[in-house]
């Protein structure tokens, strides 16, 4: 574990248990949020290569623009 790690655990040991637990739920949460983006990106990662391929094809084809970050 590390040290910031061991701190934030000091800390949340300092909350009450029903602080504790909504700070544990969303820990969970979190870390289930992580995992859930992983697995979307691998398993999206042959249709992202191909949207890739498709935009610098369109790129070197003269079909896109600079984007002008006044007019966003």
């Amino acid at each position: 574990m590390t040290t910031l790690l061991e701190r934030a655990f000091a800390e949340a040991a300092k909350l009450t248990p029903a602080e504790q637990d909504v700070l544990a739920s969303r820990l969970l949460a979190e870390l289930a949020d992580e995992d859930e983006f992983d697995r979307l990106i691998t398993e999206t990662s042959d249709k992202l290569a191909i949207l890739a391929r498709e935009a610098l094809a369109e790129d070197r084809a003269g079909l896109t623009e600079e984007l002008d970050p006044d007019r966003l």
